[in-house]
């Protein structure tokens, strides 16, 4: 069977995504912006530890804030922010999001 005609479930098409676990965790903070941090990892496929390192990383770059309420933590993400890639450059995070929370962009 040629390549562009192999269904998508094939090993080789699940060894990658489109977007990087950067993305998935920005976005599902936006969907629930006082989740857990275990939560976050659990929806994401990856572990608490690397959601904490991966918010830690969005947290420098200014892409995301964290603040404290009471127990938990409520993040707030700079919808204003580029994408880091030349290639995107000229895109805002905000897009990213409201294309896939369907939540309109700020």
């Amino acid at each position: 069977m040629p390549a562009a005609a192999r269904p998508a479930t094939t090993p080789s098409a699940r060894t990658w995504t489109f977007l990087t676990n950067h993305a998935h965790v920005l976005l599902a903070i936006a969907r629930e912006p006082t989740a857990r941090l275990r939560d976050v990892a659990a929806s994401v496929g990856i572990t608490e530890r690397a959601a904490q390192a991966i918010v830690a990383d969005l947290e420098e770059a200014g892409y995301l804030h964290r603040e404290r309420v009471g127990r938990r933590n409520e993040y707030t993400i700079d919808t204003t922010g580029s994408f880091r890639h030349p290639a995107e450059a000229d895109h805002r995070i905000g897009e990213l999001i409201a294309l896939f929370t369907g939540t309109p962009e700020n």
